[in-house]
């Protein structure tokens, strides 16, 4: 089993900044591939950043320039840094991993999301 933590949420001004972080605990091996994803009321979710094992990261477009994706692999950690934030930021954020466990069977989990308001 592998279970994602999420940490970092709240309350915002706009043009302020929140600092995600979503540990992996378990019996983990490896992790492939880690993203952020969010989910507006009414919305549907979507994937804000992602990075992959070698360090490749994938952004949407309307958080380039504002959002950085990290890790710490001695951790089993990432992060999500969100700078200049907007209140169509406005949503609940998932963060989401695929790996190895230390069987070396394969995981897909995810964290139980954590809410991110921006006011203006």
């Amino acid at each position: 089993q592998v279970q994602l933590v999420e940490s970092g949420g709240g309350l915002v001004q706009a043009g302020g900044s929140l600092r995600l972080s979503c540990a992996a605990s378990g019996s983990v091996l490896s992790i492939a591939a880690a993203g952020w994803y969010r989910q507006a009321p009414g919305k549907q979710r979507e994937l804000v950043a992602g990075i992959s094992s070698g360090g490749s990261t994938n952004y949407a477009d309307s958080v380039k320039g504002r959002f950085t994706i990290s890790r710490d692999n001695g951790r089993n950690t990432a992060y999500l840094q969100m700078d200049s934030l907007k209140p169509e930021d406005t949503a609940v954020y998932y963060c989401n991993a695929r790996g190895l466990e230390r069987s070396w069977r394969s995981f897909d989990s995810w964290g139980q999301g954590t809410q991110v308001t921006v006011s203006s």
